[in-house]
């Protein structure tokens, strides 16, 4: 069997499959990259038992259809250094090896039977569907993959909430301290669904959605979603489980309303941080008469700072505390020039939302406040 392609064009594919392989696989064959070539195409997958992406591409020319594996490592290092030309392999099936020659070299790399390869979960017929644009749905998992959780006793937190109602679509992700909720308005059915996407995949998506039209349509039932966006499809097993009623934990009607520019406010505190106490890096922010002042603190080892900025603010003078890193990831997740931040009391949680909506979108966050002794 031989076929060519182009060097950077399966370059750029195999870095994004190579994501998706494991140091430590429960299965030798994981490790490599799968190779079906079907009528003049090249699909080319890459799995780790419970999560495979697939992605295809033309080929210039080739004689025969096949399949075959071969390792992830040496052929993506030998690849990705190749300047863009043709690149012809040639599969001998006898003594299972493929020759990889281009314009001034070639290298040879040991193939195993597809054969062996795992299938990807199948999902259901009469699965639910979802279709989004691109840019949309890589805007909400970019805005809500930093809120996900690492906690072993509460697998539900560790992925991204998908909530199908009549009404709207909400993408949510919370670790307990810190929570992220987008309603998407144009997106609705009338028959309820939702699905927990766990990290990997999501992470996945973020580094394969482009910017540019064209939709995405995610199937799912209760085990397993199937992503099909431009270049491919992502396969995935769900997080099972019950998700939190994250709408329960959102206060209503915080009564006092600050405006502040996002980017001043994240350079603040940018520069106070480092002066908080390291493990618990609580930033004090008090507010007060149009002024909002940040103090860090780490009397451990005379650390102290402080920095003061003009706002808008509509309510009672106010101290509390939020977890410095915490906020600065809140701020830094937003594309808008101001943000609004509504408070109640220093005991409940503050939400941070953009002063103006994205269109067809309601974007939220919320942060937990933690104790300070005035």
């Amino acid at each position: 069997m031989r076929f060519s392609l182009s060097s950077t064009a399966l370059s750029s594919r195999l870095l994004a499959l190579s994501r998706v392989i494991n140091s430590k696989n429960p299965l030798p064959i994981l490790s490599d990259f799968l190779f079906d070539i079907i009528d003049g195409r090249l699909q080319l997958t890459a799995s780790d038992g419970e999560v495979t992406m697939q992605t295809s591409m033309e080929l210039n020319d080739t004689d025969s259809d096949g399949r075959f594996c071969v390792g992830n490592h040496d052929l993506l290092e030998a690849v990705k250094s190749i300047s863009e030309q043709p690149i012809t392999f040639e599969i001998d099936q006898n003594s299972n090896i493929a020759r990889i020659s281009y314009q001034n070299g070639m290298f040879s790399l040991p193939v195993e039977n597809a054969d062996e390869y795992p299938q990807a979960q199948q999902v259901n017929e009469g699965a639910n569907v979802i279709t989004l644009p691109t840019p949309l749905l890589n805007e909400n998992i970019n805005r809500s993959l930093f809120a996900t959780a690492q906690d072993e006793l509460r697998p539900v937190m560790n992925g991204i909430y998908f909530d199908l109602t009549p009404e709207f679509l909400a993408v949510v992700a919370s670790d307990g301290h810190k929570l992220v909720r987008n309603k998407i308005l144009s997106v609705r059915s009338e028959q309820p669904a939702a699905f927990i996407l766990p990290k990997k995949p999501a992470t996945l998506l973020k580094g394969v959605l482009g910017k540019n039209g064209g939709d995405v349509v995610i199937r799912f039932d209760e085990r397993n979603a199937e992503i099909n966006y431009e270049e491919g499809v992502i396969t995935c097993r769900l997080i099972e489980g019950r998700y939190p009623n994250y709408n329960s934990v959102i206060p209503q009607g915080n009564p006092n309303q600050l405006v502040v520019d996002r980017q001043a406010l994240l350079s603040a505190l940018r520069r106070v941080q480092p002066f908080s106490n390291d493990s618990s890096n609580l930033i004090r922010f008090h507010v007060e008469n149009g002024t909002l002042q940040l103090d860090a603190e780490d009397y451990d080892f005379s650390k102290t700072a402080t920095e003061s900025m003009i706002c808008d603010y509509n309510g009672m003078p106010m101290s509390i505390g939020f977890k410095g890193s915490s906020f600065i990831e809140i701020l830094s997740n937003f594309d808008c020039d101001q943000v609004l931040i509504q408070l109640a009391d220093p005991s409940r949680a503050g939400l941070v939302l953009p002063s103006e909506q994205p269109e067809n979108q309601d974007v939220l966050m919320l942060m937990m406040p933690m104790l300070i002794n005035d």
